[in-house]
């Protein structure tokens, strides 16, 4: 397996019990506690409708050439149940890097949280209504390549933020934020004290 196309299947993973716990908490909350310099860029944004309010999930970050899905597909396909992938794109808008297969594939086989793409998809339609968490810029008919090169399981940036193999994804519809694994547990016990969805504190202005 050459340097430019690796899929590594070793990583640290989040505590279960701190995942569970974040998705009780608003991405607001949780990013007043982190200096407020942890939310990806706006422009990525929830494009489906998913049954729950907030997605949280350990992330196996994937580096892939712009337009290309070689290595997304692969990160699906080693994916655990609750996992958010996270798919940096060089800010490219030109072709989609998923569609409905993918995304259904994501969604009932894989059954991870969500996905977050800094770019665009396709069959909007369709993904609009899934129930799984997807993030993306914008949608274009315009396909993916599938020729790689590109890795999986390494430390990538996404909307000005970097991601390692384990951090935190935590999103809603206000936009996704990272928590860094290692401090995990500290910026739980903060961002607790901010409270949840329903009791009106914190996490607003």
């Amino acid at each position: 397996m050459s340097v430019g196309n690796r899929v590594f299947l070793k990583r640290n993973l989040p505590d279960s019990s701190i995942v569970e716990a974040f998705k009780q908490l608003p991405a607001a909350n949780v990013a007043d506690t982190m200096g407020r310099s942890c939310a990806l860029s706006s422009e990525i944004r929830l494009i489906s409708s998913p049954d729950l309010p907030i997605m949280a999930g350990g992330a196996p970050p994937v580096k892939a050439r712009p337009g290309d899905n070689l290595m997304p597909h692969q990160a699906l396909d080693k994916a655990r149940e609750g996992d958010v992938t996270v798919g940096p794109n060089d800010r490219s808008r030109t072709h989609s890097l998923m569609g409905e297969i993918m995304a259904v594939y994501a969604q009932h086989t894989r059954k991870i949280a969500g996905i977050v793409l800094d770019g665009p998809i396709r069959d909007i339609e369709e993904l609009s209504r899934m129930h799984m968490f997807l993030y993306a810029t914008g949608s274009t008919p315009g396909g993916p390549y599938k020729e790689g090169p590109g890795e999986v399981n390494v430390p990538v940036s996404i909307g000005n933020i970097a991601v390692m193999p384990g951090d935190i994804v935590l999103g809603d519809r206000d936009g996704v934020i990272v928590i860094p694994r290692k401090d995990a547990a500290v910026i739980l016990e903060e961002a607790k004290k901010k409270g949840g969805p329903d009791d009106g504190k914190g996490g607003r202005g």
